[in-house]
């Protein structure tokens, strides 16, 4: 897998500006191979209803993924013809590899693609993109198989459909519930960080794509579709089932070794409700303890499986001290992968140390539960015996986890916390303006420090009390400059404004009052006249 190439983690999500300057807000990507027939009345419909339908810029791009036939003819006549219509060429085959070209290359913040076939109702398509547009989402599906869509299809694309997604569901703990849906959107600030991990140029794109979003903590957005089946897709589906099959034991494996980078992506946000620290609640607590108590339950199992077996052909307190021996390392190997979420083999020795040292604590409780059960009872009945180590179990298990989360995974936390936000508690940045995808400093008053002009964007309301603090603890040069910063930040909106510096205008002096930007009207588009209705079946 590419774990050397992320391009690091992600800005805040905001909602787009009404008019996005100079470029298209959707780039639309129509992949195409070979469809010289369907692809003139395809893009003219997707046009259509776009141009009625859509209240931003938007571009349709064509790409030709290497057609032997007259498909590139036909691209170029349809760009040359309509103003929103362009067309790239590809030498190579492959939907993945076409979409990664268009879309790494693309300006629009939000990027789509869907099949040439136009099997998905184009009704959709504004629902699609609209939680991108607002900042709610990251990507977005189109499902065939969630409640409310309704499809029409043979029995074999239905059974072959749903037991795919059962095998991304118990493989790689899959929660979307439509991988292969040719009907997808990503912000483009998302798609720069994302598609330099996905390897796959084929069909297994899709699939790579949103398992690694979803790893990474982004939000996937669902929405229902109609969809009729083309009885005549090219698609063969015996390959690409093989190599669907082939992708999810690469992704699975290296999601098990931890061979992706996606710790640094899995809170990006800085409006991540989970990123609040709220006074006497531990953050994943509750979390923690279920997994906790699964890796327990099983490890109690496994124990008293290897103490049976122990105990046929040794004494008690020896089998009792090697079946807590053999389950207390596989005990603490679970619990740092799966309950405290550990990656990589980094300070793995000293955590199994650790863990032996909580395995002598809870080899104290059972062998002591044992030997005051044979002062009570010369014999013992071996029930009873066991009751006895099971109750000894239980309250080990409770000292196991505190240790294991107080002393013995205690630094993962702080390691955590410190590589997602770096700045001191309690400081509120300065008011930014920002662009799609970067972050770019106001020009402040005379005296403002540079580290709270630079200060990265955060949500929610900043009182001048707390600016003012923050430009203090930034600049000691002077009192005067801080009162200036505080000033500045008291006349500004608490929110991050969505224009960039030279948009927005050079920030106001400090003796004149603020003025908010006016957000431009976005022009009606007419409806052209004589177009039929896209919602009717083809």
């Amino acid at each position: 897998m590419r774990s050397d190439l992320c391009s690091g983690t992600l800005p805040a999500r905001m909602h787009l500006p009404a008019a996005w300057a100079g470029t298209p807000v959707l780039d639309v990507v129509v992949p195409v191979f070979n469809e010289e027939e369907d692809l003139r009345p395809c893009v003219r419909r997707l046009h259509e209803h776009l141009t009625r339908t859509f209240p931003y810029a938007f571009r349709i791009t064509i790409a030709d993924n290497a057609s032997t036939d007259g498909t590139p003819a036909v691209a170029t006549d349809l760009a040359r013809r309509i103003e929103e219509v362009r067309s790239v060429r590809l030498e190579r085959k492959g939907r993945g590899r076409a979409l990664r070209t268009v879309w790494s290359a693309s300006d629009a913040p939000v990027l789509a693609y869907m099949d040439v076939d136009l099997s998905t109702d184009l009704n959709a398509l504004l629902p699609l993109v609209a939680p991108l547009i607002s900042g709610h989402s990251d990507l977005a599906i189109g499902s065939r198989l969630s409640r409310g869509a309704r499809v029409v299809r043979g029995a074999k694309r239905e059974v072959i459909s749903r037991g795919y997604n059962l095998i991304l569901r118990g493989s790689l703990q899959a929660r979307f519930s439509d991988a292969q849906c040719g009907f997808k959107a990503i912000r483009r600030d998302v798609a720069q960080v994302l598609l330099p991990l996905v390897e796959d140029s084929g069909w297994f794109f899709d699939t790579e794509l949103l398992v690694l979003a979803e790893r990474a903590g982004l939000r996937i957005h669902e929405v229902p579709v109609d969809w009729v089946d083309d009885p005549d897709s090219t698609v063969h589906i015996v390959r690409t089932a093989a190599e669907d099959l082939k992708g999810v034991w690469r992704v699975g494996r290296a999601l098990a070794t931890g061979a992706l980078p996606l710790d640094r992506l899995a809170r990006p946000f800085g409006d991540d409700p989970r990123d609040r620290e709220l006074a006497d609640v531990p953050r994943g607590l509750a979390r923690q303890l279920v997994g906790f108590c699964a890796v327990g339950v099983l490890s109690t199992v496994f124990y008293l499986f290897l103490y049976s077996a122990f105990r046929a052909v040794t004494g008690a307190q020896l089998a009792n001290g090697l079946a807590l021996l053999v389950s207390a390392v596989a005990n603490t190997a679970a619990n740092r992968r799966l309950t405290f979420r550990v990656r990589g083999r980094g300070g793995m020795v000293r955590h199994q140390a650790q863990g032996l040292v909580v395995l002598a604590i809870g080899l104290a409780l059972t062998s002591g539960s044992l030997a005051a059960l044979d002062t009570a009872s010369s014999d013992p009945a071996r029930s009873t015996e066991l009751a006895v180590l099971v109750a000894a179990n239980l309250a080990a298990t409770v000292l196991r986890f505190l240790l294991f989360r107080a002393w013995v995974f205690a630094d993962r936390g702080q390691a955590r916390a410190g590589d997602t936000d770096p700045r001191p508690t309690g400081v509120t940045p300065a008011r930014t303006a920002t662009g799609h995808g970067a972050t770019a400093p106001v020009p402040g008053p005379p005296g403002a420090s540079s580290a709270t002009q630079a200060a990265p964007p955060r949500r929610g309301a900043a009182s001048a009390a707390s600016a003012a603090s923050a430009a203090s603890a930034a600049s000691a040069a002077s009192a005067a400059s801080a009162a200036s910063a505080a000033s500045a930040a008291s006349a500004a909106p608490g929110w991050a404004a969505p224009w960039t510096a030279s948009e927005a205008g050079p920030a106001p002096r400090p003796d004149t009052p603020a003025v908010t930007p006016a957000r431009p009207q976005l022009p009606s588009r007419p409806a052209p006249q004589g177009v039929d209705d896209p919602r009717t079946t083809r």
